[in-house]
C-alpha cells in the first residue's frame, strides 16, 4: 500500500519526514522524465567549466531562447578563460550587448582575470573559491560545479523555487523561506547524479511546472506534489507584494558637429557602467525636456549646444524602474568636450555607432536617427 504524504506546509518543517524510499522515487521519476523530455541545450553538450560558467551567468534573469545565440557567439570569439581575460572590456560589452544586466559581463571579465592570476587560468573545483569570484552566488556556483564536475551541490533558481514550493505546498512566498528551500533542494538532490538531477529540476520548472498554466498531467512528480493534491497548484507559490516601480523622464541629446555625433561612456561606478550613450539626464522639475539636454550636456561634457529638432520619444523598462526617453537632435555651438561626469567622450561618425556597446534604450533611437539623417542628408550640419 502506498504510504501517505508526509509533507507539511509549515515553513520551519516543510521537508520530507518520510523514508529514503520516497526521495528515491522522486529522484528516479525525475531523471527518467529528463532522459526523454530534457532540453537539448548547447552548454549541456560539454563538461567544460568555462562554457558552463558563461552559460550560467547569461541565464541569470534571461530566457534560454535569448541566451543561446549569445552563448554560441561568445564561445566562438572567446572560447577559453585566457581569451576572456585578455579581451578588451569594450569587446566583452559588445558581445553582451542586448542581454541586459551588463554588470554580469563585467564580473565575468574581472573573474577571468582573477583566475589567470590565481588559478593559472583554470576554473576552481572548490566551492569556497568559486563563491569568491565576482558575480557568482550559491545557485550559480552549485550549477557550475554540479554540471562541470558532478559535485552534489544544490541549486535554487526561480524555476527550482517554484517546483519545490509547490511540492510541499509552501504557504509563504518563497523569498521569505530561502533557508528552508535550500535545505529541501539539498535533500531531494540525487547525490550520485547531481549534474543530471539539477538540470532536470530546472527543466521541470521551465517546461512543466510553469508560473501560469502548469502542465501537471505531464509532471513526473504529480502524485507527490502537495499543491496538486490539495488543489492549490494554480495558487502556489504565493507572491510577495511588489512595490510600484518608479518612473523617470529622461532627455538625451544627439549632438551633431559636422559629420560627427557626440557619445560618452558611463562611469565605472554607475548603472550600465562601461556602455556608451547619448549624453543627457533626468528632467528636473520646472524645466522642459529641451532645456534639460542643454543643461545636462553642459554639466557632463562642458560644451554648448542648441536644440534643432525633437527626434523621438520611447518607453523602456528596467528591473526596478521605467523611463520615458525623449531624444533631441542638437547642434554643437562651442567648447571643448571633456569627460566631466563620465569616463570618456568621443566624436564618431554615424556609421561607427554600431561599433560601440549601447544600452537597449539608446539602441531604440538608432532607427529614428538613421531616418532623420537620411532625410536631412547634406543639410543637418549646416549652421
Amino acid at each position: 500500500m502506498k504510504s501517505r504524504q508526509t509533507f507539511t506546509s509549515e515553513p520551519q518543517l516543510a521537508l520530507f519526514a518520510g523514508e529514503e524510499g520516497q526521495l528515491q522515487r522522486l529522484r528516479q521519476s525525475l531523471l527518467s522524465w529528463f532522459s526523454t523530455q530534457g532540453r537539448d541545450l548547447p552548454w549541456r553538450q560539454t563538461w567544460d567549466p568555462y562554457a558552463i560558467w558563461v552559460a550560467e551567468i547569461m541565464l541569470q534573469q534571461t530566457q534560454v531562447a535569448t541566451v543561446i545565440p549569445y552563448f554560441q557567439r561568445w564561445m566562438e570569439v572567446l572560447p577559453r578563460i585566457p581569451d576572456l581575460a585578455a579581451a578588451p572590456q569594450q569587446q566583452v560589452l559588445k558581445l553582451w550587448e542586448g542581454l541586459g544586466y551588463y554588470r554580469r559581463a563585467l564580473n565575468l571579465h574581472k573573474a577571468a582575470q582573477i583566475l589567470m592570476q590565481e588559478q593559472n587560468g583554470e576554473f576552481p573545483k572548490q566551492l569556497d573559491q568559486v563563491l569568491a569570484l565576482p558575480g557568482i552566488g550559491r545557485t550559480t556556483a552549485g550549477g557550475i560545479l554540479s554540471a562541470a564536475f558532478n559535485q552534489p551541490l544544490p541549486i535554487l533558481d526561480g524555476n527550482v523555487k517554484r517546483v519545490l514550493a509547490r511540492l510541499v505546498a509552501l504557504q509563504h512566498p518563497p523569498a521569505q523561506c530561502l533557508p528552508l528551500l535550500w535545505a529541501l533542494s539539498e535533500q531531494v538532490l540525487d547525490p550520485l547524479q547531481p549534474r543530471s538531477f539539477n538540470q532536470a529540476l530546472m527543466d521541470l520548472g521551465a517546461t512543466v511546472c510553469r508560473p501560469k498554466q502548469p502542465r501537471c498531467g505531464e509532471c513526473p512528480w504529480q502524485s507527490d506534489c502537495s499543491a496538486y493534491n490539495q488543489g492549490q497548484h494554480l495558487q502556489l507559490p504565493m507572491s510577495a507584494p511588489r512595490a510600484m516601480r518608479p518612473h523617470k523622464h529622461i532627455a538625451v541629446a544627439i549632438v551633431l558637429r559636422g559629420e560627427e555625433i557626440l557619445i560618452d561612456q558611463r562611469p565605472e561606478t554607475s548603472m550600465l557602467s562601461g556602455l556608451w550613450e547619448f549624453p543627457g539626464g533626468k528632467i528636473e522639475p520646472g524645466e522642459t525636456a529641451a532645456e534639460c539636454v542643454v543643461r545636462e550636456v553642459k554639466e557632463e561634457i562642458g560644451i554648448d549646444i542648441e536644440v534643432v529638432a525633437e527626434l523621438a520619444t520611447i518607453e523602456h523598462a528596467y528591473t526596478h524602474f521605467t523611463i520615458t526617453l525623449i531624444a533631441f537632435v542638437c547642434r554643437y555651438l562651442g567648447g571643448e568636450a571633456r569627460p566631466l561626469q563620465c569616463s570618456q567622450v568621443r566624436w564618431v561618425s554615424p556609421a561607427a555607432l554600431s561599433e560601440f556597446p549601447f544600452p537597449a534604450a539608446n539602441q531604440k533611437l538608432f532607427p529614428y536617427l538613421h531616418a532623420w539623417l537620411t532625410e536631412h542628408q547634406g543639410k543637418w550640419n549646416a549652421s
